[in-house]
């Protein structure tokens, strides 16, 4: 453990993420603002706010794709604001990021196994292939066929079968209803309701607040690089603000 790596308790349960005076600067913008976020262990917590509010920018910032100017990320009670992406996802955190990103060329399989990267019991990297099978169903008849070639919802299914491949405890999620169908949407939304019921925390950014808040636990409300609110789910669906700017 690094000399600068400390641990956190909330008295009312584990922190597993904080995020603590966070600013993080593309050029000479500033695209976070002094943002401070808690999400305790077992939790669904979704980030909503307009489109350049820092959403996606705040999940690149915890799976250290890009580097804070100032603050302390916190997780699972160890400072981990200097290390390196890879040594994120060892730690237990994935990101399934806006727009997939699949490995158009590979197969689904192979998408698949490239999650897993960073693991090395071969027996347990082919089980959880054959788990994230049971849980997306349309990728087990797809496991051979190029990513490619798959629609948008069976890309964003992949996208998110590969990140749980590193066995992750913090689940970031970035648009996941982006660009698809309704059917497809409510789709996703109930597996990230499995998801939630075995244990994976999940950030979630949504371009639909009213899907996300139904889902999530809590809610924190972006708006120019700043938290402005921040509260229960069921409260902030029901607060007028909110209403009137994301929930139409």
């Amino acid at each position: 453990m690094n000399s600068d790596e400390r641990r956190y308790e909330d008295k009312q349960g584990f922190k597993i993420l904080e995020l603590e005076n966070l600013d993080v600067n593309y050029g000479g913008i500033q695209a976070l603002k002094n943002i401070n976020l808690t999400i305790n262990q077992g939790e669904v917590v979704t980030l909503i706010g307009a489109n350049g509010a820092g959403k996606t920018t705040t999940l690149r910032a915890i799976s250290k794709i890009v580097n804070p100017k100032n603050g302390n990320i916190i997780y699972s009670g160890h400072n981990i604001t200097r290390r390196q992406p890879h040594e994120v996802v060892q730690l237990g955190i994935a990101h399934s990021p806006e727009g997939r990103r699949v490995l158009a060329k590979q197969t689904v399989f192979d998408n698949l196994m490239l999650g897993a990267y960073i693991r090395s019991n071969q027996a347990e990297i082919k089980a959880d292939i054959q788990r994230q099978f049971e849980i997306f169903p349309r990728l087990s008849q797809r496991r051979n066929q190029l990513a490619g070639t798959l629609s948008g919802g069976e890309q964003q299914m992949l996208a998110i079968a590969r990140a749980l491949m590193s066995r992750p405890k913090l689940l970031l999620l970035d648009e996941p209803s982006l660009g698809l169908a309704p059917a497809i949407v409510r789709e996703i939304f109930s597996i990230i309701e499995n998801l939630r019921a075995t244990g994976v925390t999940i950030l979630l950014v949504e371009q639909n607040a009213n899907l996300a808040l139904q889902i999530a636990d809590r809610g924190y409300v972006l708006e120019a690089g700043s938290i402005t609110l921040t509260g229960a789910a069921s409260e902030l669906i029901s607060d007028e603000r909110v209403k009137k700017a994301y929930l139409g």
